[in-house]
């Protein structure tokens, strides 16, 4: 008999090929099930909400694991974090009920894409955002206003990376919101789940809006397009963060979603 428990796994995408495990590259299901296996040899492998790119962080990976004895949630992370190198931590243990999987009952994800606006890169948020060097500033009220057609159900082909295995790119996306911060700003994704590269590719095509390289109204068409190659650059992977993940409220794993539940 094994004991389930929900985790909330942090960290540093830099240091990572994506949270994938991998044969021979580092990942944080790699770091973290060797992390277990060092007082739980027999483990399973823990199973994470959703993969994130090579170099992607996350604050909110929720991750589920089989533990063959009971243990105090609090020891529990202890012990996990006292095997794990320090880009990568346990920031939450609780017990889970028998039958939840966080990737098939995740229901919305929060993303946030950080840019650094600054006449000079600051070299400690280097490693956590993407400096967008230009002489003049990004017009971020263009950008705004280019979001509208993006929000809701779509076909979302158009900002889908060709590499993309997802069965279907239809998509709803509840939100992008724009906070401000120092020496920087915010972009804040929110939607029921994401296709491979959508956050970054968005971001891109917005940043071309903010350069005056795009009209703010041309969005609407990129969509319907259905093609990647009428959007634009994929951002790079530094500046996007997984931040939160909202489940089925009937698992009570966290808060529930504000947008309800899947139809």
């Amino acid at each position: 008999m094994t004991h389930p428990y929900f985790l909330t796994v942090a960290y540093a995408g830099g240091g990572f090929h994506g949270w994938q495990i991998q044969t021979s590259l580092r990942s944080g299901q790699g770091d973290l099930w060797k992390a277990l296996r060092a007082f739980d040899p027999e483990a399973p492998l823990p199973q994470g909400t959703g993969r994130t790119d090579a170099g992607v962080h996350a604050r909110a990976q929720g991750v589920l694991i089989q533990a063959n004895r009971e243990w105090d949630p609090y020891r529990l992370l202890a012990a996990l974090n006292a095997h794990l190198p320090r880009d990568i931590r346990v920031m939450r243990a609780q017990p889970a009920p028998a039958g939840f999987f966080p990737r098939q009952h995740a229901v919305a994800k929060r993303y946030i894409y950080r840019l650094g606006l600054g006449p000079a890169e600051d070299p400690l948020m280097a490693p956590f955002r993407w400096h967008i060097r230009q002489a003049g500033p990004l017009d971020l009220l263009a950008m705004a206003a280019a979001v509208p057609p993006l929000l809701g159900t779509h076909d979302f082909s158009s900002f889908r990376c060709t590499e993309c295995a997802a069965k279907t790119p239809v998509r709803t996306l509840h939100g992008i919101r724009f906070a401000p911060s120092e020496g920087g700003v915010d972009l804040v994704f929110e939607g029921s789940s994401f296709l491979m590269h959508q956050v970054r590719i968005m971001t891109g095509t917005l940043v071309e809006v903010g350069k005056g390289r795009r009209r703010p109204d041309s969005l609407g068409a990129v969509l319907a397009a259905k093609d990647r190659t009428r959007a634009g650059l994929t951002a790079p992977p530094e500046g996007l963060c997984l931040e939160k993940v909202w489940y089925e409220a009937a698992w009570a794993i966290g808060e529930p979603s504000p947008w309800g539940e899947r139809g």
